[in-house]
């Protein structure tokens, strides 16, 4: 495998979000994966506190990058606005990513406090989508 397609991969799996990537091509075999502990963790300090940080209610972050969209189509109704309740297993939104529709289902009971992320643009794995409080 050149590297040209080794750098192809390895930026596939940083933009998808994916912690691992294994490719099989005659007897050749490539794995990337990527490491899931932050920086901060690694050398034990804390992470700089942003304001966004600062929020009240528990960040609902992004597992993957990829779009963000609040509903199931475009002009349906949110899945989620602010006030509104929640319950584990309940649909928050949707990250397409990689050309899959992935929901992002709530994990605890809460109230939706705010939505961070925007309809339609991308987001990073990691970014904060909503909060829950």
């Amino acid at each position: 495998m050149d590297l040209n397609k080794i750098k192809e991969l390895m930026d596939l799996v940083e933009a998808s979000g994916i912690s691992e990537l294994e490719v099989r091509s005659g007897d050749e075999t490539i794995r990337i994966v990527r490491p899931l502990a932050s920086r901060a963790a690694e050398t034990g300090q804390p992470a700089a506190a942003t304001a966004r940080d600062a929020q009240p209610g528990s960040p609902v972050k992004a597992p993957m990058a990829g779009t963000f969209y609040a509903a199931p189509a475009p002009g349906a109704d949110p899945y989620l606005r602010v006030g509104q309740s929640v319950a584990p297993g309940d649909v928050l939104c949707i990250i397409e990513s990689m050309k899959m529709m992935n929901e992002i289902v709530a994990d605890r009971s809460g109230v939706c406090v705010a939505v961070e992320a925007d309809n339609g643009e991308p987001v990073r794995a990691g970014d904060i989508l909503l909060r829950i409080a």
